[in-house]
């Protein structure tokens, strides 16, 4: 069903820039505030934000089962629920709808007038109502630079790394979308060559270059995802930046791993890019090796060529590229990942997200943290005012983007961008 909107030679009546992340064959879902103070259910295309609960209102998804109300909602959990046959059903009329040969919607300035809002004009929400998050460690170079700086460089992996899929439950009430702004978070720290802790604001915090999945309801309480089945409860992907306070998670992430250093604050992109849409984007996963246990045995292409770039822009300064990556060097996949954190019975409800874990490659030039790319502080990044970072400095801006692209098309994220403030001040 989904080779309708992933046909290379669609083109929408809609103006598409080139370049685009959003072009016809995209078409991602997102929560947006209209000009109206609305609050709907939306997709885009090029720079064009569109009103799902107007189209559907105004008839255009007739013969296709929805509740009255389904885009009238503050969240895409609804909408999710319903499973793949309705997403994909909902993308194919819409992309019919749009295409250029198709004058329904177009020659009707009335509905168009009604549906249509310029992304100018529009406040992107947090698209999805998140119960729960997760967080992985799935890139082997990531994991292997944090074992050699903080362990021993010929040990660098722990024994279990290249068994499963490592994670973590995070927390999901600070989970913000792109634009909103944090701040620098408080915590304790143990300074070099001290005997006892101090409590202050943190002066390492980093950002995480990852990405996330959105599921769907996946299973009853005991019952495992088959790694085979396990794309059919991904929704899709967002951009998502784990911001990190890396001095307060040294002291802190032993015996019991991340808390106060990782539940502060992290940001994702506004649109969530389905899974058919990466489709033809697909690509093999680096070798696993030794071969995982059967649960985790897959056959078949189950990565995704996706390019990342991550920028710093210090307050009244362009932007800084200190990182670019792809997704396609995460060692365990999306659906190896789902289907260990179901096989002990685990209940996986529509809403919940998954991250992919900081996506490092193998080169300096490819890593995913400030960690990484200034190597503990000993190798500072110069940005292109002059100064120079190791980690993040109150006002900077992290600027999270990707896309993929094949025969002319290209399918992106948009970005993630977050300003970090300096500590929150009480009166």
């Amino acid at each position: 069903m989904p080779h309708k909107t992933n046909d290379a030679s669609k083109k929408s009546w809609l103006s598409v820039p080139e370049n685009s992340d959003f072009p016809i064959q995209n078409i991602p879902f997102g929560v947006f505030l209209t000009r109206d103070d609305i609050i709907t259910i939306g997709t885009r295309i090029g720079d064009y934000a569109i009103d799902l609960n107007a189209l559907q209102q105004l008839g255009y998804f007739e013969g296709i089962p929805l509740t009255d109300d389904i885009f009238l909602q503050d969240s895409l959990n609804d909408f999710i629920s319903d499973g793949k046959k309705t997403w994909r059903l909902v993308r194919n009329r819409i992309s019919t709808l749009f295409d250029v040969e198709n004058d329904t919607l177009r020659t009707n300035m009335d509905h168009r007038s009604t549906v249509l809002f310029s992304v100018n004009e529009i406040e992107m929400q947090l698209p999805v109502q998140i119960g729960d998050y997760t967080d992985f460690y799935s890139s082997k170079e990531h994991a292997t630079n944090i074992g050699t700086m903080f362990r021993d460089p010929d040990n660098a992996l722990l024994p279990n790394w290249l068994h499963i899929p490592v994670g973590y439950h995070g927390r999901s009430s600070t989970i913000v979308p792109s634009g909103t702004a944090i701040h620098r978070p408080n915590g304790q720290t143990l300074p070099k060559g001290a005997e006892a802790p101090v409590f202050g604001p943190s002066k390492r915090v980093d950002f995480e270059l990852e990405m996330a999945f959105i599921t769907t309801d996946a299973n009853v309480l005991g019952e495992p995802v088959s790694v085979a089945e396990a794309e059919d409860y991904i929704f899709g992907m967002v951009l998502f930046n784990d911001w990190s306070a890396r001095d307060i998670q040294k002291w802190e992430y032993v015996p019991l791993g991340p808390f106060l250093a990782k539940n502060f604050a992290s940001s994702i992109s506004p649109w969530i890019v389905t899974l058919d849409a990466l489709e033809p984007f697909r690509v093999a996963g680096p070798k696993q090796d030794p071969e995982p246990l059967p649960y985790l045995q897959q056959k078949g292409d189950h990565s995704f060529d996706i390019q990342l770039e991550v920028a710093i822009a210090p307050e009244n300064t362009e932007p800084t590229v200190v990182g670019k990556s792809n997704f396609k060097y995460m060692y365990w996949t999306m659906a190896q990942q789902l289907a260990h954190h179901t096989v002990n019975g685990c209940k996986i409800n529509s809403g919940d997200m998954l991250g992919s874990g900081t996506i490092s490659g193998p080169t300096p030039d490819s890593y995913g943290s400030m960690l990484e790319i200034a190597w503990q502080g000993t190798k500072p990044v110069t940005m292109k005012d002059g100064s120079q970072r190791s980690f993040i400095a109150d006002n900077d801006t992290v600027i999270m983007k990707g896309f993929c692209e094949k025969n002319g098309v290209r399918i992106g994220f948009g970005e993630v961008s977050t300003k970090l403030l300096p500590p929150f001040q009480t009166e």
